[in-house]
This record gives C-alpha cells, structure tokens and sequence, in this order.
C-alpha cells in the first residue's frame, strides 16, 4: 500500500512520479474519489510523468480517451453510463487486457468488469483541501 499526500497543485508532478515508482507491473488503475477530489487532474499528473504528447482531458462524454506518449495510455470515465453494458460495447475489456495503461474514473460503475488485479485508488479530500492519495 502505498499514501501519498498533496498539499498543493505545485506538489502533483513529485506525486505522480512517486505514485509511478510504486505502480509495478500492474496495468489497471481504478480512480475512486468524490466529485472534485482531484481524480482527473491526478491522473493528467500521471501522464505527464508518463511522456503523454496529447493534451490530458476528461473523458466524461467520450468515456473513454486514448492518448499516445512512450506507449499509449487509455483514461475512461464512467460517470455517464446508465448501463454496464455500455462499457462492453466500447470494447472495455479489450482496453483492460491490451497490455497498455489504463486510468479509471468512476470505476464503482462497473466494478464487475474490472479485472481481479486492478489496482484500487482513492483520493480523499483532506480538511485543509490537501488531497491523499492511496494505492492498494
């Protein structure tokens, strides 16, 4: 387990690269947080970090955005689908076992489609607006 705690948006890049050092082999990150916690901020972070050449946006109407660097990197956002079987007919597993990073928002949506080693993320708003960051 890994916790990490933001105190400033100045401090996001030495946490995304500590949060990048821990990640391991795994290949499947799951983002849980509060509306406005910092879920898609952290992991624009991340792909800076990662050398991502595209700009780092939202997926929220997309759900789903590829984005090319060192290798390709797939951020989707749950937040909109009324159904899991949405997920399915954008080819979600095929995301998930491509081999590629993979950055989930809203992964409570379709929490039965995660694969067994996906890695859980929470983000917490802390009382002086800091942001703490764990991995499991």
């Amino acid at each position: 387990m890994l916790s990490i705690v933001v105190h400033s948006i100045d401090a996001l890049p030495q946490a995304a690269q500590q949060f990048i050092d821990h990640m391991g082999d795994a290949r499947v990150f799951a983002f849980y947080g509060n509306m406005g916690a910092g879920k898609t901020t952290f992991i624009k972070a991340l792909c800076e970090c990662l050398g991502v050449t595209d700009t780092v946006t939202s997926p929220t109407f997309a759900i789903v955005n590829e984005y090319e660097g060192r290798q390709p990197v797939y951020h989707f956002d749950f937040y909109r689908i009324r159904r899991i079987e949405e997920a399915y007919d954008l080819g979600f597993e095929e995301y998930c076992y491509s081999g590629h990073l993979c950055f989930i928002e809203w992964p409570e949506l379709i929490e039965d489609l995660l694969p067994g080693d996906a890695v859980r993320v929470t983000i917490e708003t802390l009382d002086d607006g800091g942001r703490r960051i764990t991995m499991n």
